[in-house]
């Protein structure tokens, strides 16, 4: 619904996402028509969405429509045709899909060699639960902070060495929302072992307030 000001209004806080269903899932043949302009336009996208966390993480705040790259692209490299498999796949990423008020991330620990994955990953541990939104400045304790995805979070069971991947979700309260908004957020690591700080750009605080406040607009597709 718009507001008086020609923009959709928020949707209040808890109010879960839209999921990515079958109806928005193309068969391979109209996919592959498709494409090159939808991933263009994902990819475009995802730069606004990709933050960097210091020299060895990167995080990718999750939307509608890397989701459904996702099982776009995953139904393709595997030639999945059949409903009930597609299906299984949209329940999995569908997890990854953030409600009103809070926000949904991948986080990469971008290590490449095996001497780097020997150092690093046992010193990481707990690195699911370092990680936030500050909203109030640098240095603030007002801070949306990551709690890993259940479900994920549970198949994890070393305790000694952390994953190179975690799905993490941001919970904000009304207040946060509002700071983040009309402030300079950022995100951040709080880690024994590992301290980062990157201020949002402008594209990509708009795109998470979209987020933030449950504004779903997918991309084009067919």
């Amino acid at each position: 619904m718009a507001g008086s000001n020609g923009k959709q209004a928020a949707a209040p806080r808890g109010v879960p996402p839209r999921l990515v269903t079958l109806e928005d899932i193309l068969d391979l043949r109209a996919y592959e028509r498709a494409r090159d302009e939808y991933r263009r336009r994902v990819i475009e996208l995802k730069r606004a969405r990709r933050v960097p966390l210091g020299p060895l993480m990167t995080v990718v705040f999750e939307s509608f429509d890397t989701v459904r790259f996702q099982v776009q692209e995953m139904a393709r490299a595997e030639r999945i045709l059949s409903d009930g498999n597609i299906q299984a796949e949209l329940d999995v990423y569908n997890r990854l899909l953030p409600a009103a008020g809070e926000l949904s991330a991948t986080l990469f620990i971008e290590l490449t060699t095996e001497d780097e994955l020997r150092q690093w990953l046992p010193k990481l541990v707990g690195i699911e639960r370092a990680v936030g939104v500050e909203v109030g400045g640098p240095g603030s304790g007002d801070v949306a902070q990551g709690v890993p995805e259940e479900a994920h979070a549970e198949a994890l069971t070393r305790e000694a060495v952390t994953a190179a991947v975690h799905y993490l979700r941001f919970p904000f309260t009304g207040d946060q929302v509002g700071r983040f908004a009309t402030g300079s957020p950022a995100l951040v690591a709080r880690h024994d072992e590992y301290q980062a700080r990157t201020e949002l750009a402008p594209a990509t605080r708009a795109a998470l307030l979209g987020d933030l406040e449950g504004r779903t607009e997918p991309l084009p597709l067919g």
